[in-house]
């Protein structure tokens, strides 16, 4: 039924729990993962000298964040690559969902702390309203 598995990997203590259920799901449904992590420098510093050094540490620990999950995934017997990207996250994983064909896409969510945060979005909130295939939240 998946066969390919989105895992939007954000570096953050729900996403490392949605680890958990992605390794159940992919290996059950025998699918291809792709571990992908969108990244968004503050564009309010592009003059600020060091700017690009920071969007370098961005990308770098973005890099590390997709090889260290996918080197795990690989060690636990499934198959997976990994995807770093800039952009808006929500609008990067939509898109990136689409171009792979992704059956599933699987992120962790901190929940909305009140209803203004949901109706204003979160990423997840995005996701899970825009996206053409079905979307696993984990909290």
């Amino acid at each position: 039924m998946f066969k390919r598995i989105l895992f939007a990997h954000n570096a953050t203590p729900a996403a490392e729990r949605a680890m958990l259920y992605l390794e159940h799901l992919a290996r059950v449904e025998k699918a291809e993962v792709l571990v992908l992590h969108v990244y968004q420098p503050p564009e309010q510093y592009t003059a600020t000298q060091g700017y690009n050094t920071l969007v370098e540490s961005l990308k770098s620990l973005a890099q590390e964040v997709v090889d260290d999950a996918v080197t795990h995934l690989r060690e636990e017997g499934l198959e997976a690559r990994g995807k770093v990207q800039v952009g808006l996250p929500a609008r990067v994983i939509l898109e990136t969902a689409q171009e792979e064909r992704s059956s599933l896409i699987v992120l962790g969510t901190r929940g909305p702390s009140n209803m203004r945060d949901f109706l204003l979005g979160d990423v997840s909130t995005e996701v899970l309203r825009y996206a053409r295939c079905p979307v696993f939240l984990v909290p």
